[in-house]
């Protein structure tokens, strides 16, 4: 087994999710088809609620700074009490949805819906989230070794919580010290990873970030923050150059922390 010694300043681990402690056929073939299929029930649904049209609105917003994008898709304010005009923006709604997620946007908009609408399906038992098995020992061991460990990712931190308290594992949340999202910045710039530092209120050379995306472990990098890129069936291909480069993982158990002997 490859064995990727940490440096012995590292005394906090930052995690991304997808591709890194869930396998990505998980988000892809389950959370995102979800939100699809189940978004135009969901508005109808919840249409009345606060929430909801909070949601609503920062679509609104969102679409109105996308309106010089090529397809964008425009929501506009419903003009009366019709049950038809109601109809008429659920669909805009449900439509924006679909052409942000077919680009793979990360805006706050969409991710906040996404989160409410994850969080009624996990609290409903429709679905639990799903982790590699080396991923929960893993974090336990480091723990015990005194790390910290944190998540960061471009799921909304209400959406991570709700994967990481209703999950094959059972409820893990406890394991964490904190979660991050894109509110505090992009994952491929790197100042994020300086406010993440500041944040936990330690050096970024304090950080080892776990990723399987090399345009975020860059990011990382020029922050003066350790990486290692995970290697995990479903995640795409590195090129020659990446993995002669990077510190390479195919699971958290072949990280060796020097303070835990």
């Amino acid at each position: 087994m490859v064995v990727l010694s940490v440096p012995a300043e590292v005394t906090v681990i930052l995690l991304d999710i997808e591709g890194t402690t869930t396998p990505i056929a998980f988000v892809k073939d389950i959370l995102f088809p979800y939100i699809k299929e189940n978004v135009k029930e969901y508005l109808q649904t919840h249409w009345e609620e606060e929430e909801c049209q909070q949601d609503v609105h920062l679509l609104r917003k969102q679409a109105e700074e996308d309106s010089h994008l090529d397809g964008a898709v425009p929501i506009s304010e419903a003009s009366g009490d019709g049950e038809d005009d109601r109809e008429q923006v659920i669909q805009a709604v449900v439509d924006n949805v679909c052409w942000q997620m077919s680009l793979d946007r990360k805006t706050t908009a969409l991710k906040q819906l996404q989160g409410h609408m994850w969080r009624a399906a996990f609290k409903a038992g429709r679905m639990k989230a799903e982790f590699f098995e080396d991923v929960v020992p893993a974090v336990r061991k480091w723990r015990e070794a005194g790390m910290k460990v944190y998540i960061y990712s471009s799921g909304s931190v209400e959406a991570q919580k709700l994967l990481f308290g209703h999950s094959t594992e059972g409820d893990v949340l406890e394991l964490f010290d904190g979660h991050f999202d894109t509110k505090i910045g992009h994952k491929v710039d790197s100042e994020s990873y300086r406010k993440i530092a500041n944040s936990i209120g330690c050096s970024t050379s304090n950080i080892l970030f776990l990723t399987d995306v090399t345009l975020e472990a860059s990011a990382a990098e020029e922050a003066d923050v350790h990486v290692a890129v995970v290697v995990r069936p479903g995640n795409a291909g590195l090129t020659d150059d990446e993995k002669t480069y990077y510190s390479l993982i195919t699971s958290f158990s072949e990280l060796y922390l020097p303070s835990s002997t």
